[in-house]
């Protein structure tokens, strides 16, 4: 197996280019998972960790640009004030060892549709960047994702960031599964409140072939919501909210848990993210 360890982002895309077959790795918490587990043999692995501002985070005009190597501990600490659903989600993300080492584009990069970055990135209308030796394309996290770990990733391209519009209101992430961290989500929701804009944005994983939105729920939230008044939501609106979102799931039964106990899952967590939102919003959460 060759270990190629490119230095700067020209010459790792060129790498790419040369060697497709090669597999990216940043903090390794999956790849060599599956290597010591002789789940995949790859004949190359490219090191990404020494290429220069992969690990940087910053601004892009109007968005919050997260390079592919910042690790989820950074995330925690140094961008929860901006992206809050994904600190969120971030925390519980493996041990403190794995959130050490663990990135946002490994967990995109390996499509998983329980991977737990993908339901507020989906929430907040985030985009990733793909570059490659033909240049630089943009594709919204919702279209990312073409099946169980498949992706619209070419063979010559690599992830670059993430690019996230900093939150206008409160965002909530919550996963059901057997301990808060360290395990594969059941399921798992994220939701978005924008005030300014009167919009709703959700995010739900671990329950369908990809990470999936919920259109009509948010639809019927953007709608209903007192936004003018922030009066207390009723029982009614946030109980069909709820059911909206377990309607826009497709899972299935597995070893975590079976659809159905998906389904009343995701209602449940629904149900809840809007209530918390709501009254941070009501609490003097942002306009």
């Amino acid at each position: 197996m060759d270990f190629l360890q490119p230095t700067d982002w020209a010459e790792a895309l060129a790498v790419r280019a040369d060697r497709p077959e090669a597999v990216p790795v940043t903090g390794g918490t999956d790849v060599m998972v599956e290597l010591n587990l002789a789940r995949r043999r790859p004949t190359a692995l490219l090191d990404l960790g020494r290429v220069g501002g992969l690990a940087d985070w910053g601004t892009d005009g109007d968005l919050l640009r997260i390079g592919a190597a910042v690790p989820y501990r950074r995330i925690v600490t140094e961008v929860a004030g901006r992206a809050p659903g994904l600190a969120m989600a971030a925390r519980t993300v493996g041990s403190a060892q794995i959130r050490n080492r663990g990135t946002v584009g490994g967990n995109l990069g390996s499509a998983s549709p329980a991977g737990d970055t993908f339901p507020p990135l989906l929430a907040a209308d985030a985009v990733v960047e793909l570059g490659s030796v033909r240049g630089v394309r943009r594709v919204p996290v919702a279209e990312f994702c073409t099946g169980p770990k498949r992706s619209v990733l070419a063979p010559d391209e690599l992830i670059a960031a993430v690019l996230v519009p900093p939150a206008a209101g409160p965002e909530r992430f919550a996963k059901v599964g057997t301990r808060n961290a360290m395990v594969i989500a059941v399921c798992a929701f994220a939701l978005a409140l924008r005030p300014g804009t009167r919009r709703v944005g959700t995010g739900i994983g671990s329950a369908a072939p990809t990470p999936v939105r919920a259109p009509a729920a948010e639809e019927l939230l953007a709608a209903e919501l007192p936004w003018a008044t922030r009066a207390p939501l009723p029982e009614s609106l946030t109980r069909r909210f709820g059911e909206l979102v377990a309607a826009a799931a497709s899972p299935i039964d597995d070893v975590r848990g079976t659809a159905a106990y998906r389904r009343h899952a995701l209602g449940v967590l629904a149900r809840r993210m809007v209530d918390r939102a709501w009254t941070a919003y009501r609490n003097g959460g942002a306009e």
